[in-house]
């Protein structure tokens, strides 16, 4: 299975660590205050959490809640 993206907003992750880097976002909160992702379902976020953590774009595990720091 691959990850690469916010399915609600079709976001890819990779587009979102593009825009975190060009604005300095750390979190997924000031990445959503200039890009719309992770709004309706949620199920991207700890994908996104990751992402801004280790600089992965693309998964192919399940990653829930509390399993995403």
């Amino acid at each position: 299975m691959r990850i690469d993206r916010c399915y609600c907003f079709q976001r890819t992750f990779a587009e979102l660590l593009s825009v975190a880097a060009q604005t300095g976002a750390g979190s997924v909160e000031d990445l959503q205050r200039h890009v719309r992702f992770g709004l309706r379902c949620r199920l991207c976020l700890p994908y996104v959490r990751r992402m801004l953590q280790t600089g992965q774009t693309v998964f192919s595990e399940i990653i829930r809640e509390d399993s995403a720091s």
